[in-house]
């Protein structure tokens, strides 16, 4: 029922229909078409803060995916500003190779961003994640 309230609002904010929308490290993450990404975010990022003093939590407007072949670009616009060395595609997962630091902000205190993004990747590409 909160999702939908959240798309509802990208909606009445932005002009922008979107059916994906969910929470990633205490942010809440908007899937929009790429030719409305634009228009999403507003004027200088207008839409965006206003969404944000709205709901007081971070907000992020990522284009949605076409495929597999975007998941790479997808993670990591979600991920942002972490980063990962690669990602491999395999029959049932996606392998997430990352290092140090970054491996371990990733995985997040008590595994809780690896779930997220776990979840969030079997609800875009139906594939299981692993970060290494």
């Amino acid at each position: 029922m909160q999702t939908m309230r959240y798309i509802n609002l990208l909606d009445r904010v932005s002009r922008v229909k979107t059916m994906r929308c969910f929470s990633y490290n205490n942010a809440i993450v908007f899937v929009v078409p790429s030719h409305f990404m634009s228009q999403a975010v507003g004027a200088q990022g207008k839409h965006v803060q206003i969404i944000q003093n709205m709901l007081g939590k971070r907000v992020k407007i990522v284009p949605d995916v076409r495929g597999l072949e975007d998941a790479k670009r997808f993670v990591q616009d979600v991920i942002e500003p972490l980063s990962f060395r690669s990602l491999e595609i395999g029959n049932n997962e996606i392998v997430i190779t990352a290092g140090g630091m970054h491996k371990a902000s990733l995985l997040g205190r008590n595994k809780v961003r690896l779930q997220e993004l776990g979840q969030i990747v079997r609800d875009m590409f139906g594939k299981e994640l692993r970060i290494i």
